[in-house]
């Protein structure tokens, strides 16, 4: 069984310093981070990227030199699932449908997410989406949230964990 800990919209070092440490220990015992953009600088994202496996894209509030490192739209496979990720864009109002047009073409059966720093959890036209919320800001929502992926052949599982 494979297990990543999901996670965006951590706005460091803007809203935190540093990544709760609640989400630390998950990751550290975990098989990677699948980060969904705004990590807002370069080097935290180094950090990341140095200390644990990791399949990330740019968010809006990013840093231009992570637009120039991450992809937009990334899509990739963990144990035979094919999966989505995609900060989004825009209002939160129709986000989850936005999101979905993103990756029509592409053949994943799930979808991540970030942007409106709420949680997201369910399946629209046979595509699971799932939004961890934000791990550090309190912005759109009153908790802060990470996700856990659990995969194992080739069926996965989702867990949001408030912090």
């Amino acid at each position: 069984m494979k297990k990543y800990i999901i996670i965006s919209d951590t706005h460091i070092p803007r809203r935190a310093k540093e990544l709760p440490k609640e989400v630390l220990a998950e990751i550290e015992k975990a098989d990677g981070i699948i980060h969904a953009g705004d990590f807002i600088s370069e080097d935290f994202y180094k950090f990341l990227e140095k200390n644990f496996e990791i399949f990330a894209v740019h968010g809006n509030m990013d840093e231009p030199s992570l637009f120039e490192i991450l992809p937009e739209k990334r899509v990739f496979e963990i144990e035979g699932v094919r999966i989505g990720l995609y900060h989004g864009t825009g209002a939160p109002f129709g986000l989850e449908k936005r999101v979905l047009r993103k990756f029509r073409d592409d053949d994943v059966g799930l979808i991540i997410f970030g942007h409106s720093h709420r949680t997201f959890n369910k399946k629209i036209e046979n595509v699971h989406l799932f939004n961890p919320g934000s791990t550090c800001d309190r912005i759109f929502s009153f908790v802060n949230t990470f996700g856990i992926l659990e995969i194992e052949k080739k069926e996965f599982s989702l867990k949001i964990v408030k912090i």
